[in-house]
């Protein structure tokens, strides 16, 4: 195993905090790693990392190290890349909402594979913060805002919100006209657990150039997004949901558009990625087909 190769296997066992992890994602067999850091500490003369039964941690020496060692890593990746005609390679790890990637990444991706046929993408699903690092993910697609990180956040784009309900809920509780309407006529909504806190979210309104919020009883209280549109398609109440997913629901008739002349805020959408780990040019090259994909397909009046 030459130097570069060792400091992959340093670095991968930084971000995973685990010899057996790393070895698992660099697809080496545990001793072959021991022994590569074994071997690292006795040439370099210092004491890289701390190994209990439990964890490993970095010394000092370790983290002073592991940032030379992620500056080395780019860098050599940046001069291969710039000889290599097939451009960025290797794989790519990158974790998104379940329905973003169906609607709005998937149907894209191919012209992405297209363009860099040299990387390997691994594609995870959630809606959760995840540890990047520890999870050996290198980037990380987000809806909401985003809270104080160590992460590096880039704005991709705005999705319109839109209100909506099935058609059988408006036969029992009427379409409102305004959304005063909501507080009069006894109307419910799917009630939605945010992630970050696990509250039920309100209703949001945009009217007279400001935020209103409208709480209203829910009988059916969801976690997940797909269970939220599935409540919401069921008759339980009025949801909130981006419009590029209403869309569809809209041209068959499965769900009306309620209070459209006063619609929820935007959400932001943007790509995050460790603060700690420089990009390699395959993750450049994701985040800035990305963006491009996100402008473009967004149905959202803003864009960033």
């Amino acid at each position: 195993m030459d130097r570069f190769d060792t400091m992959r296997v340093f670095a991968r066992i930084m971000e995973c905090r685990s010899f057996t992890r790393a070895a698992e994602d660099l697809g080496l067999p545990r001793a072959t790693v021991t022994d590569a850091i074994k071997a690292l500490e006795a040439r370099l003369g210092v004491r890289l990392l701390q190994r209990t039964t439990r964890q490993v941690t970095p010394t000092l020496e370790g983290e002073v190290f592991y940032g030379r060692c992620l500056r080395l890593i780019a860098d050599l990746e940046d001069a291969e890349s710039a000889f290599r005609d097939s451009g960025p390679r290797g794989p790519l790890r990158i974790d998104v909402h379940g329905t973003m990637a169906r609607h709005l990444l998937f149907p894209r991706l191919p012209e992405f594979l297209a363009r860099y046929p040299g990387i390997e993408l691994d594609v995870s699903e959630g809606d959760r913060y995840v540890d990047l690092v520890r999870q050996g993910v290198d980037c990380a697609i987000r809806a909401g805002e985003l809270r104080d990180s160590d992460m590096v956040a880039r704005r991709l784009t705005m999705l319109a919100e839109a209100t909506a309900a099935s058609p059988g809920y408006c036969e029992r509780h009427g379409m409102p006209e305004h959304v005063d309407d909501l507080l009069a006529d006894g109307h419910l909504m799917v009630g939605f657990h945010s992630t970050a806190s696990g509250a039920v979210l309100p209703l949001e309104f945009q009217q007279d150039g400001r935020v209103r919020e409208i709480g209203l009883p829910s009988r059916v209280r969801v976690r997940g997004a797909d269970s939220y549109l599935g409540a919401g398609l069921a008759g339980f109440g009025l949801i909130q949901v981006p419009r590029y997913r209403l869309e569809a629901y809209f041209a068959d008739g499965r769900l009306l558009p309620v209070l459209d002349a006063w619609p929820p805020t935007s959400t932001p959408v943007s790509i995050v990625y460790p603060r700690t780990r420089l990009p390699s040019p395959r993750l450049r090259a994701f985040i800035d087909w990305a963006n491009g994909v996100f402008l473009s397909s967004s149905p959202g009046p803003e864009a960033a």
